[in-house]
């Protein structure tokens, strides 16, 4: 991608970092981007995989990378109350595109509720009062409110707190972003968001990182089946 003017083209380990030692480089996902490398490309990029497959630990360290706080915001936001993110940034190496912008935001599910707080605490101009709306109210508003400008945003799992109806209409708000220019990288579970048109899709698991498609993606085989027959399901845990 020579003249690529996406905000993020590769994510590779830096200078003299290989593979090494205790978690997080012995998660799989980890060990072959340090090893590999991963290109991003422009437009929506989806990480996929089960629990402690380390989708979130990639986003939250290319995130971190990029200049964004590990616990959620814009490049300028400065919000830290516990430090709990791993140490994986200071990894890596971020190629950027020639004149792309340098502005992003990180939407972290599990810290939003302090951000909510950081805001009223260091008001920037009219906000809304998120911690006076419902979880979803507040995170699909955030998004709306915030997702507006041409730059590079992380989302680690924003469907934690999306009703149905609610994920369909941050594919939209992710849909516009990638028209406009943008570029984002967003660890799911939801089959809902996973699905929009377009989107390159990385299913991280055992194996490291692999691309595929949507239909074949484990999450969204396992949800088909789920739906057509619950019961074989439930007859093992109820």
């Amino acid at each position: 991608m020579p003249f690529a003017d996406h905000p993020v083209r590769r994510v590779a380990a830096a200078e003299g970092i290989s593979p090494s030692g205790p978690w997080p480089h012995t998660i799989p996902a980890v060990r072959q981007l340090l090893t590999e490398g991963l290109d991003l490309g422009p437009g929506v990029t989806f990480l996929v995989g089960e629990n402690g497959a380390g989708k979130s630990t990639l986003v939250e360290a290319v995130a971190v990378a990029f200049g964004m706080s590990p616990e959620g915001g814009s490049t300028g936001a400065r919000l830290t109350t516990r430090a709990t993110e791993s140490s994986l940034s200071d990894d890596l190496v971020l190629t950027r595109g020639a004149g792309a912008p340098r502005r992003g935001f990180f939407l972290r599910a599990e810290t939003m509720h302090n951000f909510y707080t950081y805001l009223e605490q260091n008001p920037g101009g009219p906000e809304p009062v998120f911690h006076e709306m419902s979880h979803g109210e507040s995170f699909l508003s955030l998004i709306e409110d915030r997702f507006t400008r041409r730059g590079f945003y992380c989302l680690d799992e924003p469907e934690s707190a999306l009703s149905f109806s609610s994920s369909l209409a941050v594919v939209g708000v992710l849909k516009q972003l990638a028209d406009s220019g943008s570029q984002v990288l967003c660890a799911t579970h939801s089959p809902v968001i996973a699905a929009l048109p377009g989107a390159t899709i990385l299913e991280v698991g055992d194996w490291g990182i692999r691309r595929t498609v949507w239909d074949d993606l484990e999450l969204v085989q396992n949800w088909r089946a789920y739906l057509r027959h619950p019961e074989q399901y439930l007859r093992h845990i109820l």
